[in-house]
């Protein structure tokens, strides 16, 4: 499929999906929104895939809103605010629950939107001189659509002074609150990557995307909800092919057949 402000290049088993707005710091309006649920649509059908590394082109990652999609948002009624910000959120919904791990390379910046798609991330490597921020309050509005996505990685506490004050943090606070996962140098960005690209090639890719899916199922729950949850999840897997593989390949020493050796 062919986009406009997207880019995509696949190396192997690895899907590179870049926000290609290099010229308004990868903005996002209606058509990147769309794009990019397209997008999530088509990776998840495809088999293939067995790791995501989303990034932004040129300097930042991605500033958040697109001024000129705000500016046509100013004269929306209330129900034309309503599903623009339903197609936000199936948006964010479909990355986030995409049965492939997503690496978030985070450079220059990620606000409002941008911090929101480092939300729905499942590892992101961020270089120490980026910048965060839920800045929607700046704005007069308030960061709603990604706040799901966002709570569950940095907790209410960070929320509550975050979304309130709308302030900026560093890649190194974000990291402390669970928004960052890894923080490098802008010269090992890629480095970094690709380390946690080859932590999962490592990994069985039904396996994960099981993993993945029980996080949501599980988180909360008390332990009498959630013990069954987890014993029907690993009784499932110990029997299946990918599972039996692992196992086997484990006990006899040697690497399962679904394994890309890590890089040095």
């Amino acid at each position: 499929m062919t986009y406009r402000f997207l880019e995509t290049r696949r190396d192997g088993p690895v899907e590179y999906l870049t926000l290609n707005r290099p010229d308004v710091r990868n903005a996002l309006n209606d058509e990147v929104i769309a794009e990019l649920t397209a997008w999530a649509a088509t990776a998840r059908g495809d088999s293939s895939i067995r790791v995501v590394v989303l990034a932004g082109a040129g300097k930042m990652f991605s500033a958040g809103a697109d001024v000129n999609w705000m500016a046509k948002t100013v004269a929306y009624s209330e129900a034309e605010n309503l599903r623009d910000a339903a197609k936000l959120a199936e948006m964010f919904a479909s990355l986030d629950t995409l049965p492939v791990p997503m690496i978030g390379r985070i450079q220059g910046a990620a606000l409002g939107g941008g911090a929101g798609l480092a939300a729905v991330c499942d590892v992101v490597v961020a270089s120490d001189d980026a910048l965060f921020g839920f800045t929607e309050v700046k704005l007069g509005i308030l960061p709603a659509v990604i706040s799901p996505f966002a709570l569950a990685k940095i907790g209410r506490s960070a929320a509550r002074e975050l979304f309130l004050t709308g302030a900026r943090f560093s890649a190194a606070r974000a990291r402390e609150i669970g928004l960052v996962h890894a923080v490098v140098p802008a010269a090992d960005l890629d480095r970094a990557v690709a380390g946690y690209v080859s932590e999962f090639l490592s990994a069985g890719r039904e396996a994960i995307a099981a993993a993945k899916g029980l996080i949501p199922q599980v988180a909360g729950r008390p332990l009498a909800e959630a013990g069954p949850i987890t014993a029907k999840a690993i009784a499932a897997r110990r029997v299946s092919t990918e599972g039996q593989e692992g196992l086997k390949a484990f006990l006899d020493k040697r690497p399962p057949n679904w394994a890309v050796p890590l890089k040095k």
